[in-house]
């Protein structure tokens, strides 16, 4: 219970009296004897007392710290010091680092012709659909890639598959990642799946058929970027796209392509045939330089219409990469080019950190990566084919082999027919005619048997006598 107080009676002396404050106005006294205290006129008093408690306060706080200083140095030893002293406050930008905070410094990223000696990273990106099959030929490939593989971060798109495309890619990463020898682990690795409502079936009539190839593409493209988007770091100074499906290609292709310092490039692409379809082929013709009838073409065509190559429908007349390869000629030549394939490219990270990506819709009356090559030229970027630099695309029977194998199965039959055919008449001649020398002697031998038949029975006549009458 808190005590009372009451006003002090006019005969207790003011316990203010003795000071020499007791005549002035700030105490003045009353008949009441209380006290009151002007605000505007107040001044705080110091003592004797409040100093040594003030003394009292700071040596305490002194020694708090030297037992801190003393923890400090002898049993938390490797501590900073200062940042304690000075609550992080005075650190230097280098020492005052949270542990959730990343800095990347974007200048030092920008991809060089010979990333391999400055530690440059690689985004490799391989987009899968009903891979299965594919998948263990790919991985050779990676196993023989020429560039450090721990520069080397993975990225796969498992989308609208039916068969064991995931499972079988899981088994072979382990298995790669597992790898007793130092230089065969690659370095992040990441699996994204991600269906797109891919109805077009991946048989080659139906993936390569001109009425399906817009809706295909846009839906590819829509693939490229949830990948791209999802993969890519601050620390990647090249991305790599590449088909699962390439059957040859050089092993030092990344350091090829690399030292060519260019924003975008791609090598040619063909595919071997069998000997009866003329051995080889050209591949991708998305690869291609822009032409006038092309861009008079465009004009005409609606706006969500995609150009696409190698298809009477659109006969635009480009010179196409694919066709100017020489097996003999310098695999360094360098084609500057505006459409741009799709199965093997090389380009640095700052070209899609500059909004450059693969158009999902008509970008110039183009889509996915004709449309990412047209949309580079665009920002300035410089975009290059190399016309004698070639790799290989697994071969798969087109519509049009089948057409010509079914063809060329009835040339066989009815030639086979007419051979047999042939070879029967041959035979007949040949038992009828087959040995005339032979019948000859037969027949001569006849003809001497009857002459000496005729001939006894001539003698036997005149040696027979005639009877008298």
């Amino acid at each position: 219970m808190l005590p009372s107080y009451a006003s002090p009676s006019p005969k207790m002396l003011s316990r203010h009296q003795a000071n020499a404050y007791s005549k002035g106005h700030p105490y003045p006294q009353g008949g009441t004897g209380t006290f009151t205290i002007s605000p505007h006129r107040f001044q705080p008093r110091s003592s004797p007392t409040a100093l040594r408690k003030r003394r009292a306060l700071l040596i305490r706080l002194a020694i708090c710290l030297g037992v801190g200083l003393v923890f400090c140095i002898f049993v938390w030893p490797g501590v900073s010091i200062m940042p304690l002293i000075t609550l992080g406050l005075l650190s230097s930008g280098e020492d005052f680092q949270l542990e959730t905070v990343r800095y990347y410094d974007l200048s030092n990223v920008g991809g060089t012709a010979r990333g391999w000696e400055r530690e440059e990273r690689i985004l490799l990106c391989a987009p899968l659909r009903d891979a299965e099959s594919h998948l263990p030929m790919f991985f050779s490939h990676l196993r023989n890639l020429t560039y450090p593989h721990h520069l080397i971060d993975l990225a796969f798109l498992v989308s609208d598959s039916k068969d064991r495309t995931l499972s079988v890619l899981t088994e072979l990463l382990e298995g790669l990642q597992a790898e007793e020898d130092p230089n065969q682990p690659y370095g992040e690795i990441s699996i994204i799946e991600k269906d797109f409502g891919q109805k077009v079936n991946q048989d080659v009539e139906s993936r390569h058929g001109f009425a399906a190839q817009a809706s295909r593409r846009k839906l590819m493209a829509q693939a490229r970027n949830w990948l791209l988007s999802a993969a890519l770091r601050p620390y990647h100074s090249w991305v790599y796209w590449r088909d699962v499906d390439v059957e040859t290609a050089p092993f030092t292709i990344l350091e090829d392509l690399m030292r060519h310092n260019k924003d975008v490039i791609v090598p040619n692409v063909w595919r071997p045939l069998p000997d009866w379809l003329g051995g080889e082929q050209p591949y991708d013709l998305n690869s291609w330089q822009e032409s006038e009838t092309a861009l008079m073409l465009a004009d005409t065509l609606d706006e969500d219409a995609v150009i696409v190559e190698g298809y009477a429908e659109y006969a635009t007349w480009r010179p196409h990469l694919a066709y100017l390869r020489d097996p003999y000629g310098d695999p360094d030549m360098e084609m500057e080019i505006d459409g741009v394939g799709g199965v093997s490219i090389l380009a640095k990270a700052k070209v899609f950190r500059s909004g450059v990506h693969f158009p999902a819709f008509s970008f110039e009356k183009h889509a996915e990566t004709e449309g990412f090559g047209k949309m580079a030229k665009r920002m300035k970027f410089s975009v290059v084919g190399l016309p004698h630099y070639t790799i290989w695309h697994l071969y798969e029977p087109s519509v049009d082999d089948i057409r010509h194998m079914e063809e060329m199965e009835q040339e066989r039959i009815v030639r086979e027919n007419e051979e047999k055919e042939k070879a029967e008449r041959a035979k007949k001649i040949k038992e009828q005619f087959d040995d005339p020398n032979s019948q000859w002697e037969k027949d001569k031998t006849d003809i001497q048997s009857l002459a000496m038949l005729e001939k006894a029975k001539e003698q036997q006549a005149t040696a027979t006598p005639v009877a008298n009458p």
